[in-house]
C-alpha cells in the first residue's frame, strides 16, 4: 500500500470516529433534555367512595320542662301555722307542705256534728209520732191532718238530717284542706307566703311542685326547616325512621351526651306567628334527676337515613366561581377536575348530590397545587382515617367511603 492510499485509509477511520461520537453525544443530550421536562408525580391521599344509607341527625337547641308543673293553692282561708318542707328540695306524693290554722275548722265540724245529732234526735222523735198516728187514724183515734202533719214533720226531719250529715262532709273537707299536701312526686319550689299570712283567694298560690320524670325537651323548628325537610323527602333524598319515631340525643351544657335517649311525642300543627316556627316536644325519663325544669340542653334527632348517598370530607370540595368541585383520580392516574352539587353537612362531612359515581377515587389532602392531567402518587385513607376525616366517631355512624 502506497503512502496516499494509507492516508485516505486513516482519514476515513477518523471521519467515522467522529460522526459517532457526534451522534453518541446527541442521544444523550435529547434523553437528558427529555427526562429532564416529565413533570414529578404529586403526592395525594384520596378514598373511594360508594353511594349508601347514611343516617342524618337534626340539631335543635332546646328547653327542659316537667312533665307534670304543679302549682300548689290553698283551698281554704286561714292563717298560715307552719311551712313542713325544705324549699327547692324534692318532695314525696302526699307529703305535707303545710298547715293552716286548724281551731276554726275543728269548731265548725263539732258544731256540725252537734247539729246533725240534733236533727237526728228530731228524725227519732218524728218516726215514733208518726208511726203512733198510723195505727191511730185506721181505728178513727186521730184525724187524717193530724197523720198528715206527721208525715209532713218525719219528711222534714228526715231532710234536716240530710242537710245535717252534708255539713258535716263539708267542714270535715275544710279541715282536711288546712294541711296542705304535695300531690306528686317532685322538686318543690320556694314558699311564697311566709308563717302567720293570713290566706284568701288573693294570695292562695303556696309553691310549686314539679315532676322530675319523665321530663318534656321543647323546642321550635322553622317554617323553612319544615319546608325543606318535606322536600327532601318527597324527592327521595331523606327517609324518616321506619315506626315514624325518631329518638332524641340530650346534650348537656358541657357538652355531655346525657345517658337516656329520648322519643319525639308532639309535634304542634299550629304556626306560631310571633316566632315563625313550630313547637315539637321530646319525652325522656330522668330516673337520676339530672335534668332541670327551664334548663337549655341541646338535642339531636336521630333515625333519619339519606339514602344512596355520598359524603365527602369539607376540605375535598373547593369552591370556584359559582361552582363546586373536586379533583379526582383520573385514567393513567392523572389528576380530573369535576364539578359536583353539594347539599347539607354531616358532622365535617358533606353531602355531595351529583357529579360522582360509586368506586370513583376522590383526592382528600394535596390538592392545592393540581392542575388537569398532572401524574399522581396516590395514596388511599385507611377506614379510621375517613371517619375522623368525616366527623363519624358515633357507633352508627357510617362512612360514605367502601367498605373494605
Amino acid at each position: 500500500m502506497n503512502c496516499m492510499t494509507q492516508r485516505n485509509t486513516h482519514a476515513r477511520w477518523y471521519s467515522s470516529l467522529f460522526i459517532a461520537t457526534l451522534i453518541t453525544l446527541s442521544v444523550s443530550g435529547c434523553d437528558k433534555k427529555t427526562e429532564h421536562s416529565a413533570p414529578p408525580a404529586t403526592a395525594v391521599t384520596a378514598m373511594t367512595i360508594a353511594a349508601q344509607d347514611i343516617p342524618v341527625d337534626f340539631p335543635f337547641v332546646a328547653r327542659v320542662e316537667s312533665s307534670q308543673n304543679v302549682d300548689i293553692h290553698a283551698r281554704v282561708s286561714g292563717y298560715l301555722d307552719s311551712k313542713n318542707y325544705t324549699e327547692g328540695g324534692k318532695v314525696s306524693k302526699n307529703q305535707i307542705l303545710f298547715k293552716l290554722d286548724q281551731r276554726p275548722f275543728q269548731a265548725t265540724l263539732d258544731a256540725a256534728r252537734a247539729q246533725l245529732a240534733s236533727n237526728q234526735a228530731a228524725l227519732n222523735t218524728a218516726q215514733l209520732t208518726l208511726n203512733r198516728y198510723n195505727e191511730l187514724t185506721p181505728r178513727g183515734a186521730a184525724s187524717q191532718a193530724d197523720l198528715d202533719n206527721a208525715i209532713g214533720t218525719f219528711q222534714q226531719a228526715k231532710a234536716s238530717v240530710s242537710q245535717a250529715k252534708a255539713n258535716v262532709t263539708q267542714a270535715e273537707l275544710n279541715l282536711s284542706y288546712t294541711v296542705i299536701t304535695s300531690p306528686v312526686d317532685g322538686i318543690s319550689g320556694m314558699a311564697i307566703p311566709s308563717v302567720g299570712t293570713y290566706i284568701d283567694a288573693s294570695n292562695s298560690k303556696m309553691t310549686t311542685v314539679a315532676t322530675l320524670s319523665p321530663m318534656w325537651i321543647n323546642f321550635s323548628v322553622s317554617e323553612n326547616q319544615r319546608q325543606s325537610q318535606a322536600e327532601s323527602t318527597k324527592k327521595g333524598l331523606l327517609r324518616a325512621p321506619a315506626n315514624g319515631i325518631y329518638e332524641a340525643e340530650i346534650l348537656l351544657g358541657n357538652n355531655q351526651i346525657y345517658a337516656q335517649r329520648g322519643k319525639l311525642t308532639f309535634a304542634s300543627p299550629f304556626y306560631n306567628s310571633n316566632t315563625g316556627t313550630f313547637m315539637v316536644r321530646a319525652a325522656v325519663d330522668n330516673p337520676n334527676g339530672t335534668l332541670l325544669p327551664n334548663q337549655y340542653v341541646n338535642v339531636v334527632l336521630k333515625g333519619a337515613v339519606r339514602p344512596n348517598a355520598i359524603l365527602l370530607p369539607q376540605r375535598a370540595v373547593q369552591q370556584g366561581a359559582g361552582t363546586n368541585y373536586v379533583w379526582v383520580v383520573g385514567k393513567n392516574a392523572q389528576a380530573e377536575y369535576r364539578p359536583v352539587t353539594t347539599g347539607q353537612w354531616r358532622g365535617l362531612g358533606w353531602f355531595v348530590n351529583s357529579g360522582l359515581n360509586s368506586g370513583e377515587q376522590v383526592i382528600i389532602d394535596g390538592v392545592t397545587t393540581l392542575r388537569p392531567g398532572a401524574p399522581l402518587k396516590v395514596t388511599q385513607l385507611s377506614a379510621a382515617e375517613m371517619n375522623k376525616s368525616l366527623g363519624l366517631t358515633q357507633a352508627n355512624d357510617t362512612p360514605s367511603a367502601a367498605k373494605k
